[in-house]
């Protein structure tokens, strides 16, 4: 899924291309995708775009008259950008914006329809979109503090819920929990005051670096090319993967439809965390120690 820092790419090139521009019209191609139904999504339609915003994982476009067209790309969505006569993405697009210069598309790869689109009047009515995450670098030490342990979750839990924190999903927050060299499993309530400082550092810093690194990489051409995996990372997606710090295996727990990606040398200890499926197929044999891997 998208997060802040490939949201942040996405809404700095759509804002020099739409800021200013009039949308001409919007056609769905799959009427599922659009969850409201008053405006009408016609009404959109000649309206100037006076802004882009971030709104979590969601992006928005600000149409004059406070009218808001809300995207989420979830898990496969993506925009995609056409000039003018350009061909259009296929059938993986569920619906269109034209401007004069182009085209933009939400497409969204597989047969799952997550992707939504949200047509609504008023800031009142856009602001009951936002599931109320803070934005870590708009915090400080404390405030983050307060935040991560709410609800006795885990961290991991905590910085990907967008109710507490804002951009921040499964890929990102690996990477700031091996940056903090913290375990994904550590109880937020439980940390210690120098514990939740670095990994409030580790929060601003990945995601800083990580929006000027794909801002760099993408140039000036529209970022076609969006996913959660990154060559550069250091454990995100790099299961069996040497730790960059100290080149011990990466692991990963797989849950539901996600993971966790840590260094058991570097995050817990040495420990290897119990993967559910895993250790009740191997039993005694499951692994307790990085070291019986090496």
């Amino acid at each position: 899924m998208p997060e802040l820092p490939d949201i942040a790419v996405y809404t700095d090139h759509l804002e020099r291309r739409l800021v200013g521009h009039v949308l001409q019209r919007v056609a769905l191609a799959n009427p599922f995708v659009l969850r409201t139904v008053d405006p009408p999504i016609a009404d959109a339609g000649g309206r100037r775009v006076t802004g882009i915003r971030r709104l979590g994982k969601r992006i928005v476009l600000a149409l004059d008259g406070e009218r808001f067209i809300v995207i989420h790309l979830m898990i496969a969505g993506r925009l995609r950008w056409r000039d003018a006569n350009g061909k259009p993405p296929g059938r993986i697009a569920l619906a269109s914006f034209a401007f004069e210069s182009g085209t933009l598309y939400l497409t969204e790869a597989g047969t799952k329809r997550r992707a939504s689109l949200h047509y609504v009047a008023g800031e009142a009515a856009l602001a009951a979109l936002d599931p109320g995450g803070v934005d870590v670098a708009a915090l400080d030490a404390a405030q983050f503090a307060e935040r991560i342990a709410r609800g006795n979750h885990t961290i991991k839990r905590a910085l990907t819920d967008p109710r507490l924190f804002s951009g921040i999903g499964n890929s990102y927050s690996d990477e700031i929990l091996h940056r903090a060299k913290l375990s994904p499993f550590a109880l937020g309530a439980k940390l210690s005051p120098a514990d939740a400082a670095r990994l409030h550092r580790a929060a601003i810093d990945v995601l800083d670096e990580w929006s000027r690194r794909l801002a760099a990489e993408t140039g000036d051409a529209f970022p076609e090319k969006v996913t959660a995996f990154h060559d550069a990372m250091a454990v995100h997606g790099r299961y069996g993967k040497p730790c960059p710090d100290c080149g011990a295996p990466v692991q990963r727990i797989v849950y539901a439809e996600n993971e966790a990606n840590y260094c058991a040398r570097c995050q817990t200890g040495g420990k290897v965390l119990a993967d559910r499926a895993l250790s009740r197929l191997l039993h005694d044999s499951w692994p307790k120690d990085i070291d019986q891997l090496l």
